[in-house]
């Protein structure tokens, strides 16, 4: 039986933390160049990039560089540079969003859909793999029926995140950020004002909620769900983060590695898509890191509550509760609290003020149940304590790194005055090491045998040996130095034999054409309008050429008057009790409006879809 690869893929901001999570057991790498990035403070140089590549083939690791920005004609011809360097830099894919790259002459690198192309149905996966992309990248809104869906309908690679922030609007569908200060999220440029606090009222301006975060999702969390989603047609686990420090990235990483390989190894059917074990280092605590609270979203089918209420900045991990507080000289405040957990001198800390606002200050001298902080928040006893930063975890992070080796199985034999050492990597590759410097044999075999194995059942380099089989009717006994230097030499085999495979993996590559368009699926007459974010001639042409019966220019190009500015799998309505399929929202003075800044926005409920729409 053919063992199915799952990926874990994971951002990289820039090239150590790529370096980082590949450390901590990723598979696969996105990142981005210097451009085109769907995360405008996240930038590379192709450079780095090509660094990075050059240490993830080490492992097998790909990576794989996003141009997943929409374009105005005036880029077309850059980003098709940038794709080529990105090519001849060693990336292994493309992840995009601009439809019209297919018409501009990309490099035969296999094409990812991006999230932003809004793969929410099997029709719209169908049509994407009709055109030639290898992976389609899910809408997180998904459950696991809807996956199996898309699964059955497709044959192409199919990627779901699995952990990290969530958008509150369908990705690629959100406007508010042109909208409301001329950034659009389309173009690696949102403000997240999703993150923003609103006041909600009714038609006849009643004030129903005030200053609330109330288009704030929690954070994604599926840890739980791995064997479902990999049964489901999952085959890459994506974490976001490309703005995510590298702490956060080694703790999140190595805590889904572990997941997946715990889930590989009881299955039978799948294994990793990359080589390499990780030996020692730190513990994964995905709590100790930057989170607004967890969420499974609508992996299950069902709803539950998804804001993140005060958390839309995140306040870590909860401690307990402010027993008394007392002022001391200096203008410290010295609180007693209930916990059964223990503040230490650096941690960082948060409180819940009565006003419900998010203020934070440094941990300076502690006890058990006491610390001591310069700030002076506005607490009072009952306040929440909350640690988002816990000082001796982020060393652990920094200098208790796992070690990532490749295992090497060894097989010794001696004959006729010839020894052999013979490497087979768990990638396949094979090796040997030959010599025929003859010593004494050895008038204790068993002893021999025991320094043989002792000596080179270690780890050089990247690589972990372990020996297996010892022949010959004769053992000598080897110098120690001979016995290191032969397995210091196997190493070095493995990384040029393995590097040259890389090469001829790569030249063969090349030739390859890219088939796009190989199997068209057409629009049969459907309207692709604004949402499809026709931004240059050449997207406009694709969807002319596939029927659609008229296209409409992309939102930052000409935006209506009023138009949907998010489309939600989330609700108010259901968050508040105020759902009227559960029975409430009678009463209810409709439209109901956000409010900010003196800007006002719309809600529309379609609840035949069972969605939320945001007009502006």
């Amino acid at each position: 039986m053919q063992l199915r690869e799952l990926e874990l893929l994971a951002p990289a901001k820039n090239r150590d933390i790529g370096i980082a999570a590949i450390d901590c057991g990723a598979d696969s790498l996105y990142i981005a160049g210097p451009s085109f990035g769907a995360r405008e403070a996240a930038g590379n140089s192709v450079s780095d990039v090509a660094q990075l590549a050059a240490y993830g083939r080490k492992f097998g690791a790909k990576v794989y560089m996003v141009i997943n920005t929409i374009l105005y004609d005036n880029e077309i011809e850059k980003a098709v540079k940038l794709a080529h360097q990105a090519y001849d830099a060693g990336c292994s894919a493309l992840i995009i969003q601009d439809l019209g790259l297919l018409k501009a002459g990309l490099p035969p690198l296999p094409l990812f859909a991006s999230t932003q192309t809004n793969i929410r149905t099997a029709e719209q996966a169908m049509f994407l793999e009709s055109l030639g992309f290898e992976r389609l990248i899910l809408a997180r809104e998904l459950s696991l029926d809807q996956i199996a869906e898309i699964r059955k309908a497709t044959t192409v690679e199919l990627e779901s995140f699995i952990h990290g922030a969530l958008c509150v609007s369908y990705s690629g569908q959100c406007y508010m950020s042109e909208k409301v200060a001329g950034r659009s999220a389309n173009r690696g440029a949102c403000v997240q004002a999703c993150r923003s606090k609103y006041d909600l009222k009714d038609s006849s301006g009643k004030i129903l909620l005030r200053d609330k975060a109330l288009l704030s999702l929690r954070d994604l969390n599926l840890g739980d769900f791995i064997p479902q989603l990999a049964n489901a047609g999952i085959s890459s686990f994506k974490v976001e983060g490309r703005l995510k420090n590298i702490s956060y990235i080694k703790n999140v990483v190595r805590f889904y590695r572990s997941l997946i390989d715990n889930f590989t190894e009881k299955d039978g059917g799948y294994c990793p898509s990359s080589s390499g074990r990780l030996f020692g280092g730190f513990t994964p605590r995905p709590e100790k890191t930057f989170n607004r609270g967890y969420t499974h979203l609508f992996i299950n089918g069902e709803r539950g509550e998804w804001q993140s209420k005060e958390a839309a900045k995140a306040v870590g991990e909860y401690v307990g509760k402010v027993s008394s507080i007392v002022k001391e000289k200096g203008g410290k405040l010295r609180i007693k609290y209930e916990s059964h957990l223990r503040i230490e001198n650096g941690d960082g800390l948060c409180f819940i003020t009565p006003e419900g606002e998010v203020e934070g200050a440094r941990a300076n001298v502690t006890e058990p149940g006491v610390v001591v902080i310069n700030d002076q928040p506005e607490i009072i006893p009952g306040t929440k304590v909350y640690r988002n930063y816990d000082h001796n975890f982020e060393r652990e992070l920094e200098y208790n790194m796992p070690k990532r080796l490749i295992e090497v199985t060894l097989k010794f034999s001696c004959r006729e005055g010839i020894t052999r050492l013979t490497g087979i990597c768990e990638d396949g590759t094979e090796v040997l090491f030959q010599t025929d410097e003859r010593h004494e044999t050895a008038k204790n075999r068993e002893l021999a045998e025991k320094n043989i194995r002792n000596q080179l059942s270690k780890r050089s380099d990247i690589y972990i040996f372990k020996l297996t089989d010892i022949e010959g009717e004769e053992i000598p006994f080897y110098p120690l130095s001979l016995l290191n230097e032969m397995r210091r030499t196997l190493a070095m085999l493995l990384n040029e034999k393995r590097g040259k495979q890389e090469i001829i993996s790569g030249l063969k590559k090349s030739k390859e054409s890219l088939s796009i368009f190989a199997n068209r699926h057409p629009l049969e007459g459907k309207q692709a309008d604004y949402r499809a974010n026709i931004s240059n001639r050449l997207s406009e042409e694709l969807y002319k050429e596939l029927g659609a019966a008229y296209t409409k220019p992309a939102f930052e190009i000409a935006p209506p008057a009023e138009a949907e500015l998010m489309r939600c799998k989330y609700c108010i309505k259901y968050e508040l009790g105020l759902c009227p399929r559960e029975g409430g929202g009678k009463g209810l003075n409709e439209p109901l409006y956000l409010t900010n800044g003196g800007r006002e926005f719309r809600l529309g409920f379609d609840c035949k879809n069972c969605e939320m729409v945001i007009f502006g």
